[in-house]
């Protein structure tokens, strides 16, 4: 199988690479759209199975699409699995902070903070969704941060949204594992603060997109999540693709585009 278009072409360069931490993998890419704003803002996680060898340039494609649309976009960078402090616990840091450094850059840049929406592809949606719904973390237990900021709404394209789920389904040749240390058996405690479906509800308005004929995250993940966030109160809409795999969602060339902009749209 050929590779997407994304992952082989240079994406637009984005308008400014800033640091967000000290670590060689803390940063993000900020693209501003035209106008004096403030500009609502779309934060980018991108997927890869939280492996070392994915980075955030693919996906600069799907922000340079949503920043001409009048979207700023901050896609963040974060150590993965393979880098120095990457997995548990710092996956998760690095994507907080670089969230919470929003409230820096505002100071810059001409941010409406009013208007943010979390979004993130496969792994990635596994932490756009984790973003919102870190707040429900308590003090004491790990990954807790003091005022953590909290995004209007979230978006999942192909999420991994349930780690308990993608671990008994051998999900990128068993990466869960590697990713929090150890089998739900063994640290079920990790599971249950850093999976999406654990911290459910959110309280925090969410779109998941998923295509039907993805067999990298399969389309029952997203089903089940939506199931049980929709009976524990969150305001959540699945979107479900007929026809549509894996990539296509990150894809702003492809006809399955619109839909993620409209997700996008409707929780800002």
């Amino acid at each position: 199988m050929s590779l997407p278009w994304m992952l082989e072409t240079p994406a637009p360069p984005a308008d400014a690479r800033i640091p967000y931490g000290t670590a060689t993998h803390q940063f993000g890419d900020l693209r501003l759209p035209r106008g004096k704003g403030p500009h609502p803002v779309v934060v980018v996680v991108h997927g890869g199975f939280w492996r070392a060898r994915y980075d955030l340039e693919h996906v600069g494609h799907l922000c340079a699409d949503l920043t001409q649309r009048g979207y700023a976009t901050w896609s963040l960078e974060y150590r993965r699995v393979g880098h120095p402090g990457g997995g548990w616990t710092g996956t998760f840091e690095d994507v907080a902070h670089g969230t919470d450094f929003l409230r820096t850059l505002a100071a810059r840049h001409p941010l409406d903070l009013g208007r943010v929406v979390s979004l993130g592809h496969s792994a990635g949606g596994h932490l756009a969704l984790w973003l919102a719904g870190r707040g429900r973390l308590k003090p004491g237990q790990a990954l807790h941060t003091g005022k953590p900021f909290v995004p209007r709404g979230a978006v999942s394209l192909a999420g991994v949204v349930d780690l308990e789920r993608a671990h008994a389904l051998h999900l990128g040749d068993g990466i869960v594992e590697s990713f929090l240390g150890g089998t739900p058996t063994q640290v079920p405690e990790r599971y249950a603060l850093a999976s999406p479906s654990a911290l459910l509800p959110l309280g925090v308005r969410q779109v998941l997109v998923h295509g039907e004929e993805d067999t990298t995250v399969p389309v029952t993940l997203s089903v089940e999540y939506h199931a049980r966030a929709t009976k524990l109160g969150d305001s959540v809409r699945l979107v479900s693709l007929p026809g549509t795999e894996h990539f296509e969602v990150i894809d702003p060339r492809a006809k399955e585009w619109p839909r993620v902009v409209e997700a996008v749209d409707s929780l800002v």
